[in-house]
């Protein structure tokens, strides 16, 4: 008996839509003092939220870089929560040209805080190309403001389910974006310098070419953030995104415990 091409198609499309979502997720090496900085277990948080969508499979990755890259195999999108600049993991070794591969294949990016700052030269025409923009000394500003953060952009998958809220973070501003990006979605907005400044973009996301799709979000410093509702539900949805997952009209579902905010916190001298 023939069995059709088209026939063979759906099946093998059936096959894909019933596998997991693989996102991998790696979360960098302890950094700063107590609750800044808090790579794993904010890793850990957006894992536990992530599951709460059916057939997402998170996987995380502790300590800056997997020893072994074939982690990556499989996975829809990839995200970074990690200290950047010069000794970017992203960009040591031949990383680049890894991450490379894997962006032509239409995987996802979400860069989180410090993952979002990559030297000019080292790093910054590819977050250019993958995430839409990136932080670059000197040009980019990092200060701590607690300030009103805006819903740039309510009508895309990213916005839904959540509203502006009030944040003290360590908001990056002054991103290096492409002029005039049409890829660029602004999904975060607030003024900085906050007493006499512009209007900056904070969060953003982009659809590149081939149907990859990136995303970028310069808080992410202070751990208890993530125990604002708003903020957590527009990563967990800008995840999702990021992996072609459709995000649910209310958004993502992303429930946490005071206890799940208290857990897996590095061990580090206390703040003198």
């Amino acid at each position: 008996m023939k069995i059709h091409a088209f026939a063979l198609l759906a099946l093998s499309w059936c096959s894909f839509a019933a596998s997991p979502v693989r996102i991998v997720l790696v979360a960098g090496r302890p950094s700063h003092g107590p609750g800044a900085h808090e790579f794993h277990a904010g890793t850990l948080l957006l894992a536990k939220c992530l599951r709460q969508t059916e057939a997402v499979e998170p996987v995380v990755v502790k300590g800056g870089w997997p020893e072994d890259e074939r982690v990556f195999d499989g996975a829809r999108t990839i995200v970074l929560y990690m200290d950047g600049g010069a000794r970017h993991p992203l960009i040591m070794e031949n990383r680049l040209e890894t991450m490379g591969r894997l962006m032509q294949k239409g995987v996802g990016l979400v860069c989180l805080h410090y993952a979002v700052e990559v030297p000019k030269e080292n790093g910054g025409p590819q977050l250019l190309e993958w995430i839409g923009g990136y932080y670059e000394r000197p040009y980019s500003q990092n200060p701590i403001n607690d300030v009103p953060v805006t819903r740039a952009t309510p009508a895309h998958p990213i916005s839904r389910g959540w509203e502006s809220f009030q944040g003290r973070d360590e908001w990056y501003y002054r991103i290096r974006f492409r002029p005039e990006d049409k890829r660029l979605t602004p999904l975060l907005t607030t003024v900085l310098p906050k007493d006499s400044g512009s209007i900056e973009t904070i969060a953003w996301a982009v659809e590149r070419a081939g149907g990859g799709r990136g995303v970028g979000f310069t808080g992410g410093h202070f751990h208890d953030n993530w125990g604002i509702a708003g903020l957590r539900r527009m990563i967990v949805n800008a995840i999702l995104w990021s992996a072609h997952v459709d995000v649910p009209a209310g958004g993502a579902r992303c429930e946490v415990t005071e206890e799940d905010l208290k857990s897996n916190l590095d061990v580090k001298p206390s703040k003198k």
